[in-house]
């Protein structure tokens, strides 16, 4: 589960510089382990008016990585925030 856990956190990171960032502000990774062994991983960005695509075209040029997010998280979403969104996804680490 650690891979997938590093496969998570990339996705999420990378999703939040390409798609979320505002000129001026950053990101904000947080990283909790819960009781029961799992990792809740947390991205906040600043753009609240984006909304999450989760694509499934074979022919498109990206927007598979929500796919992956499901595929290997236990469950995961989206709160908003005063300033933009945190997307956030638990994984079972055993």
């Amino acid at each position: 589960m650690l891979r997938a856990a590093q496969h998570v956190v990339a996705e999420l990171a990378a999703n939040a510089v390409t798609h979320g960032r505002v000129p001026g502000r950053d990101f904000e990774l947080r990283l909790l382990l819960l009781p029961e062994g799992t990792l809740r991983v947390e991205v906040s960005d600043t753009r609240g008016d984006r909304r999450l695509r989760i694509v499934t075209d074979p022919e498109a040029d990206g927007g598979r990585g929500l796919v992956l997010v499901t595929v290997l998280a236990r469950t995961w979403g989206v709160m908003e925030r005063e300033v933009g969104k945190t997307v956030w996804a638990e994984i079972a680490l055993s």
